[in-house]
């Protein structure tokens, strides 16, 4: 049994496919009890965010697993099985747990290291539990993720690695511009989610006159635009279908939705209008093509990040956020494999010593019908004599075979008993996976990829 990911996010699908396939909480439970109904899944957990849509489940065979979930999926929004082929990633095993990992600290985000998304992700484990679709698997993964968030985010300093692009961007738009805020100026945001709301803050703080907000989902712009208007910043909201008009009367736009299509195109230019276009998006919103025009101006991210490392900005790899966490991600990582595999190995152990009490209990059986002439205190002595034999035996391996597992690795075949009895022998032999030792064959059921 292993925990499987099957998932789509702003990275791999367009924004539309997304929202079709966009979960309420009801739907949600829905689609989980539907999950582990399947004879292959056993638990079920979903994350369901404007930029991803992941179904975490367990699932006892990999490839049933992700066809069943497929199904699921096409079932719940009528998406046909082709088209979700096409934009789904899978991750399998510890593959998927340190996907979820990356998930909950924000470095599979489009503005690295967001914090609405460790809450999110708290969020669908706690709808999950609370449906009965979360069994010690998925629990264990959670909590793990989430505490790799908490610690990536009390840790470093990415919290403000997505602020800190947002102004490297307006500062070389200010330059392009010539000015040194934004004073009596309108800008265009497309788009309302983090980044698009980092830009809305930050051009209010550079003095803006004036915001019009565009996003696919109207209910999310109009919700940006109350938040600006609460900040002070007079705000309105317009038809994401209207975007190209709008230009008309603003003098910087900046776009920041992560489309599958270009938001704004060389077409959409006002004729004879000083204009700058700023892309916080990867892929790119805005067509390069814009900026052929000789009254406009275009940043993007690609840009800044040749303009960050060319002014030597960039910390070093010692105290760049984005390595910090990424070395939080992997100590987590590796404690939460360690104790998944000591938990594989454990059914295996008790087997083994559930065993040998049967044949203590066998020989004693044995020992009554050839000596039946010793007493009821004589069999207790050779009772407690052997069960003290087995234990002594067997704590040994017992304990080495968890360490075995919490460590992993490989063992040869002439030092697989040393290993597991602590003997000391001489000896060369032909390395083998742990897994092939009999006392802990299910540790690689945790393991196997595909």
């Amino acid at each position: 049994m292993s925990v499987l990911v099957v998932g789509m996010s702003h990275q791999s699908a367009p924004v539309a496919l997304l929202e079709q396939l966009s979960m309420d909480e009801q739907v949600q439970h829905s689609a989980c009890a539907k999950l582990v109904e399947a004879s292959s899944l056993s638990e079920a957990m979903i994350i369901s965010t404007c930029n991803r849509l992941e179904v975490y489940t367990v699932t006892n065979s990999f490839h049933t697993g992700v066809e069943d979930v497929i199904g699921t999926l096409h079932a719940v929004s009528g998406v046909d099985v082709e088209r979700l082929r096409s934009y789904l990633y899978v991750r399998y095993a510890d593959a998927a747990a340190e996907h979820l990992m990356l998930v909950a600290c924000g470095l599979d985000s489009m503005v690295m290291g967001e914090q609405q998304i460790i809450g999110q992700v708290r969020t669908a484990y706690q709808h999950a539990a609370e449906q009965g679709t979360v069994g010690p698997r998925i629990h264990a993964l959670a909590q793990s993720a989430l505490h790799a968030g908490k610690r990536v985010h009390s840790e470093t300093d990415i919290d403000d690695a997505g602020a800190s692009m947002v102004s490297f961007a307006f500062d070389q738009a200010l330059t392009a511009m010539g000015v040194s805020d934004l004073q009596s100026k309108t800008a265009l945001v497309l788009g309302a989610g983090a980044m698009a709301s980092l830009a809305a803050t930050h051009a209010g703080r550079l003095g803006i006159d004036k915001l019009i907000i565009a996003n696919r989902t109207r209910e999310r712009a109009e919700r940006l635009a109350g938040h600006a208007e609460q900040a002070g910043v007079h705000a309105e909201v317009v038809d994401f279908a209207d975007r190209s008009r709008a230009l008309d009367h603003v003098d910087l736009a900046v776009s920041a939705t992560g489309a599958d299509n270009f938001t704004i195109t060389a077409e959409d230019l006002p004729a004879g209008r000083e204009m700058m276009f700023v892309d916080l998006s990867l892929p790119r919103d805005i067509d390069d093509a814009v900026a052929e025009n000789v009254n406009v101006n275009l940043v993007n991210i690609e840009r800044l990040s040749k303009s960050l490392q060319a002014a030597g900005t960039e910390v070093g790899a010692a105290r760049d956020p984005h390595v910090q966490a990424r070395q939080i991600v992997d100590q987590e990582l590796a404690e939460y494999s360690s104790a998944q595999r000591v938990r594989d190995v454990v059914p295996a152990v008790s087997a083994l010593r559930h065993r040998a009490a049967n044949l203590v209990e066998c020989e004693l059986a044995r020992l009554e019908q050839k000596s039946p002439d010793l007493d009821e205190h004589q069999m207790k002595d050779v009772r407690y004599s052997l069960k003290r034999v087995v234990d002594k035996l067997l704590h040994e391996p017992t304990v080495r075979a968890k360490k075995l597992a919490a460590q992993s690795g490989t063992v040869s075949h002439e030092t697989a008993l040393q290993e597991l009895f602590g003997l000391q022998l001489e000896g060369t032999g032909v390395s083998v996976d742990v897994g092939d030792l009999p006392a802990a064959e299910t540790i690689v059921n945790s393991r196997k990829d595909v």
